[in-house]
């Protein structure tokens, strides 16, 4: 695949492909289209009892597209349980540019100053995409997660596309569906008007009520 524009990007995205590469340090970025697509449904998403009080508790400020490239770096750093990964300098340059059009946004859980989790994602009509999260203190990413459902659900959003399916998005009810599913759901949420709020006013117990 050659260098890839972020208009050919969104082109993919709409059609339900997205890219990846095999590792950081791999330059080259690979089409991948899913037989089974991993979504985690808005009205279904579930908030266990010990994260609700974490979340009442406030302990982390939340903010939203204040530190986009730096979330994306973070999600691709090595960790324990993922010594690499799929975002290279292509993938960064790519969805840095989307950022600056608009259309992709972070989610990012602060804490004395200190970013310490958070998401991003590219939001296209009322179909979002989340591409990759990470946490450095416990919690962060569960948090950062749950206010962009929140924020998904007040902009009337559809779709929150996971692309695939892990442990850590079982827990809050991410499902997997064939792509012709997919592709259906896809359709309805690509030609529907959404907003991102990256506001703080939006409650997260309100939205997801």
């Amino acid at each position: 695949m050659g260098p890839l524009t972020s208009n050919v990007l969104v082109r993919a995205y709409a059609m339900g492909v997205f890219p990846m590469a095999r590792s950081r340090d791999d330059p080259r970025l690979y089409w991948i289209d899913p037989e089974q697509r991993g979504i985690l449904p808005l009205e279904g998403f579930h908030v266990s009892k010990r994260l609700r009080k974490t979340l009442r508790q406030g302990g982390f400020e939340i903010r939203c597209d204040t530190a986009f490239e730096t979330v994306m770096r973070a999600c691709g750093e090595p960790t324990d349980d993922r010594p690499d990964s799929w975002i290279n300098e292509e993938i960064v340059r790519l969805f840095v540019e989307l950022f600056r059009l608009g259309l992709a946004h972070s989610v990012e859980t602060w804490r004395d100053g200190r970013l310490v989790g958070g998401l991003y994602g590219l939001g296209l009509g009322a179909a979002f995409f989340g591409e990759s999260m990470f946490s450095r203190e416990t919690d962060a990413s569960k948090v950062a997660l749950v206010h962009l459902v929140a924020r998904l659900k007040h902009g009337g959003f559809l779709l929150l596309d996971t692309q695939f399916v892990t442990t850590h998005l079982q827990q809050f009810g991410a499902v997997e569906i064939p792509r012709d599913d997919y592709q259906d759901r896809l359709s309805a949420a690509i030609d529907r008007p959404a907003q991102f709020d990256r506001g703080p006013g939006v409650n997260w117990e309100e939205a997801l009520a």
